[in-house]
């Protein structure tokens, strides 16, 4: 009777950090760190074009009067209406604004202008865009100051799973595998 002749034995499974550093070594194998931030770093790129694109509109030229007019008018709250624009509203109150509005700039007068016209006749409240300053600043402030947040704890984290001491597999469940692989 022959003896079996032993296939190829399975090479030794390194033990390796959750970073991708060979627990052995100390290395991260050629290229780890790289294939880590190459997500992170493509997509620097398409936010940038993203932004771009978004922030560029379809402007061909100076704005026209009536464009002017469309602009604030969108900027401006419908008095009678509730959470409509005044461009949105079809209500007499924002017919009248829109008219107003057209007339002041056909006249020759800012948007600056028609826009401080609208506050002085219906208080701050017509406008739909918040101030940047005061209280009202915080409208802006705080959803940068919460992704900044958001960032740093998410940094925290990941350095801290980055920093856990590396988890062995213990002699019971090595006899196990062995014992599963037929060994």
């Amino acid at each position: 009777m022959t003896e079996p002749t032993p296939g190829p034995e399975p090479a030794p499974v390194a033990e390796s950090r959750p970073g991708g550093l060979d627990a052995a070594t100390g290395t991260d194998g050629g290229g780890g760190s790289l294939r880590r931030w190459l997500p992170f770093l493509l997509l620097v790129p398409v936010v940038t074009i993203a932004l771009f694109v978004g922030a560029g509109g379809d402007d061909a030229g100076p704005p026209t009067p009536a464009r002017r007019a469309a602009g604030i008018a969108g900027e401006v709250r419908c008095p009678t209406c509730e959470g409509l624009s005044a461009a949105e509203s079809e209500a007499s109150a924002s017919v009248a604004i829109r008219a107003e509005i057209r007339r002041r700039i056909d006249e020759g007068e800012t948007d600056d202008e028609v826009r401080s016209f609208l506050v002085g006749r219906y208080g701050r409240d017509i406008l739909l865009t918040p101030e940047g300053s005061g209280v009202a600043g915080l409208v802006w402030a705080l959803p940068v100051a919460g992704f900044v947040l958001g960032a740093g704890l998410l940094v925290l984290t990941m350095r801290r799973r980055r920093d856990q001491p590396l988890r062995t597999a213990s002699a019971e469940d090595r006899r196990l595998v062995e014992q599963a692989m037929g060994r």
